[in-house]
């Protein structure tokens, strides 16, 4: 399979790429003659596309996608910033499950003190995540930039709650990175107009790493889903930060297709991806369509990402050109992510496991995938060893977030269903009223 921009149809409801290495053939339809005269158009009610009996239900993939986001995330977060070989070495071998922290003076050691990274604890990406869909609830409709500043700024500085890594009750903005910071800074005390608010923030991961609830408010239209995580990132982020959010929600949102494949979650998001976002994940696609085993994917896909990426080689020392606005680059997290569904087939713990032993921004990157991977295949894919024990060390219900999302995701679509039918009654009666003609009659 070559990951090229010309492999993306041209509407979601084109024909699907079937797998890494497959051919897509298109049907060839007849052309059919015109009619004599025009006929009215008859309006007729939607037919759902046949699924398989085992095809999993909205709620159930809500579910897998955040409880996967949240279990990708702890078990990155112990590692997250190290190299490949670092977490061999810390380890015994590569990390196969939850694990403690990479120092074990970790109260002090620098520079993640006083953070408790590992022992099963999520990290500000989940708690990201659950705050936008605290939104949600709240709204329970479409979100825009000016939703960033009404209701997501006022919950990360006005109510406590526990953080996992701090083992103590807190302010989430006491926990969340600089970049997200800047939200509260830039909307609550610098009052700026919130669609452009983003402009001057650190361009990286940090608008995307939470964008899988807009995907999955928008299941199976990953053009709406792009559009809107757009719009709510341009409170946060700016230039391909914000786009990898677009493109990282679209995928979601792909994923939930009845009849998603790792493939077909790539080839739309490579239909809507502009830029170096979009060329960062062709390469490393294309990477990945060669490799069967994610133990050993880490090198090729970062030799395939990293002429898109600004921060370097040494993660923790970037480059004086690091996440600076640019249409030539990509945040590194996104097609790593991608990359490793591919590798792993979809299945969580692979594409999971090759994330978090990749190094670098890997909770980020595990977030991702993992949320890819459960939006697929359902809650059932992610390892309830896993989830059970992330959920009892963080203290947090990881299954009311997504079952809650569904249930918001169903209002929405009701409206949206609704507004359709309006804009349709309204269009089609301007659309009957004849033209004016050059002499201004009709």
């Amino acid at each position: 399979m070559t990951y090229t921009s010309d492999t993306a149809p041209e509407a979601p409801g084109a024909p699907e790429v079937l797998g890494v290495g497959a051919t897509q053939v298109l049907p060839v339809t007849p052309v059919a003659a015109a009619p004599v005269a025009p006929v009215a158009p008859v309006a007729a009610a939607p037919v759902a596309p046949p699924v398989r009996p085992d095809t999993p239900s909205l709620e159930d993939r809500a579910i897998g996608c955040l409880v996967g986001a949240a279990v990708g995330d702890a078990l990155g977060g112990p590692v997250e910033g190290r190299t490949p070989e670092e977490i061999v070495k810390r380890y015994g071998g590569r990390v196969t499950g939850i694990v403690g922290p990479f120092h074990d003076d970790w109260r002090t050691a620098r520079p993640l003190a006083p953070y408790h990274k590992g022992d099963g604890h999520v990290t500000d990406d989940t708690l990201m995540t659950h705050a936008l869909v605290r939104v949600y609830e709240s709204v329970r409709d479409h979100l825009d930039a000016y939703d960033v500043a009404d209701h997501l700024v006022p919950d990360l500085i006005g109510t406590p709650r526990w953080i996992p890594e701090l083992e103590a009750e807190a302010l989430p903005l006491q926990r969340i990175f600089l970049a997200e910071k800047w939200i509260v800074a830039r909307l609550h005390y610098g009052h700026a107009d919130p669609r452009e608010a983003g402009v001057g923030n650190i361009v990286n991961c940090g608008a995307a790493m939470y964008m899988a609830p807009v995907g999955v408010v928008n299941a199976g239209n990953p053009d709406r889903a792009y559009a809107e995580a757009l719009d709510i990132a341009g409170a946060h982020q700016s230039s391909y930060g914000r786009e990898a959010a677009g493109v990282f929600a679209a995928a979601v949102a792909a994923a939930f297709a009845p009849d998603a494949t790792p493939s077909s979650v790539v080839v739309q998001a490579l239909r809507l991806a502009k830029d170096g976002t979009r060329a960062a994940i062709e390469a490393v696609c294309e990477a990945a369509a060669t490799l069967r085993d994610h133990e050993s994917a880490a090198a090729p896909l970062r030799a395939a990402v990293a002429p898109f990426d600004t921060v370097g080689p040494d993660y923790r020392n970037p480059s004086l050109g690091a996440r600076r606005p640019s249409r030539l680059h990509a945040i590194e997290e996104l097609p790593v992510a991608l990359g490793m569904l591919l590798v792993g087939g979809g299945d969580f713990r692979s594409t999971v496991l090759g994330s978090v032993n990749y190094g670098r921004d890997c909770d980020s990157i595990a977030t991702m995938s993992g949320a890819l991977a459960g939006a697929l295949r359902g809650a059932s894919a992610v390892p309830e060893e896993w989830s059970a024990e992330v959920a009892r060390a963080s203290r947090l219900d990881l299954q009311a977030p997504g079952a809650a999302l569904a249930t918001v995701a169903r209002e929405i679509f009701t409206r949206d269903r609704a507004r359709a039918r309006t804009h349709e009654q309204a269009f089609t009666a301007i659309s009957a009223i004849p033209a004016m003609t050059e002499a201004g009659v009709r």
